[in-house]
């Protein structure tokens, strides 16, 4: 669908640093050579039964397209959906109240936003930050021999369904609300210490769709080992009871053509697969820098596993290089 407007006027200029070709995790347009913008927009259904939550959940959520790209967020514009006369404007400045309480964490300023009438519900975010040009980290440079780092624990999408399916403990909704509502500020800010200039953050469309994304985009293949994934306590059991959504279901089916999971059985795909929110980042590395990096995460109050390396492409049938996971499930 966007192939359509790769040749529109509208996507070509000379600042426009990043655009919409290489799917990444935001677009960056240069003002001046030592500052762009980076833009970006997301929004979410109610995810977690707290109102409050929900709104800081969706705030980290947009916020983190704008640390994957190495920026820093400078403003944010509100979008909502409301079903007006079925749920109470109470409700919907609960929800308001927790994106605010985000924003003021990410020191963010709040301009306004927009809203409309909606049977269902729905709050995100429109973000613009700022990043030095030579500080920028995009989908286009991973290298073979690269090692892949991921500063988050996977599952939370699998959580969310079992949320829904009020099949969650009251720990586990306190974990990935947790992880949900944690800035990846920290993920950033050791990228540009270290120098990292190829990464995305693992969202919608799971660890897998995003790390295609990059395969593509950096034209590499990847290897990822089951056995070095992290993933949130009591994942596992959820997902074998079923709790995976139809988004998840969908994001196994579109890369499966070009994964080769050797050892890993249906439910060990329907994980790698998840459809996350407000996930952690996944950087490429240059492998002399990966203590450096760790370190640099783990000074800066994030988390970092080491859960793969890139290698030199191999065409796949689907989009991008090859993925071939190691281990089993």
């Amino acid at each position: 669908m966007l192939r359509r407007l790769y040749n529109s006027p509208s996507t070509i200029h000379n600042d426009l640093l990043v655009g919409i070709e290489t799917s990444d995790d935001a677009g960056v347009y240069r003002i001046s050579d030592e500052m762009a913008l980076v833009q970006s927009v997301d929004f979410l259904t109610p995810i977690v039964d707290n109102a409050r939550d929900w709104g800081r959940i969706a705030a980290a959520n947009a916020l983190s397209d704008i640390y994957a790209m190495g920026g820093t967020p400078l403003t944010a514009l509100q979008t909502v959906s409301w079903p007006r006369g079925k749920l109470s404007w109470d409700l919907l400045g609960d929800v308001l109240v927790g994106g605010s309480e985000v924003l003021t964490l990410a020191n963010c300023t709040l301009l306004g936003g927009h809203s409309v009438d909606d049977p269902e519900p729905k709050y995100g975010m429109a973000i613009t930050g700022i990043v030095h040009p030579d500080d920028l980290v995009t989908n286009t440079g991973a290298a073979p021999g690269d090692v892949i780092v991921l500063t988050k624990p996977l599952g939370t999408g699998i959580a969310v369904t079992a949320i829904k399916h009020e099949n969650a403990s009251d720990e586990l909704v306190l974990t990935v609300t947790d992880l949900m509502t944690t800035l990846n500020v920290g993920a950033a800010t050791a990228m540009r210490r270290v120098g990292v200039k190829t990464g995305t953050d693992i969202t919608g469309y799971g660890l897998l769709g995003h790390l295609v994304e990059l395969l593509r985009a950096s034209n590499v293949s990847a290897t990822l080992h089951w056995d070095d994934i992290p993933w949130v306590a009591g994942i596992e059991t959820l997902a074998e009871q079923g709790m995976i959504s139809a988004g998840t279901r969908r994001n196994l089916g579109t890369v499966q053509r070009s994964t080769d999971f050797h050892q890993i059985d249906e439910v060990g795909r329907l994980m790698l697969a998840d459809a996350q929110t407000s996930g952690g980042l996944l950087a490429a590395v240059d492998a002399p820098l990966e203590k450096a990096f760790l370190q640099a995460l783990e000074d800066e109050g994030a988390t970092g596993w080491v859960i793969g390396r890139f290698r030199e492409r191999e065409f796949a049938d689907g989009p991008g290089g090859r993925i071939d996971v190691t281990g089993e499930r």
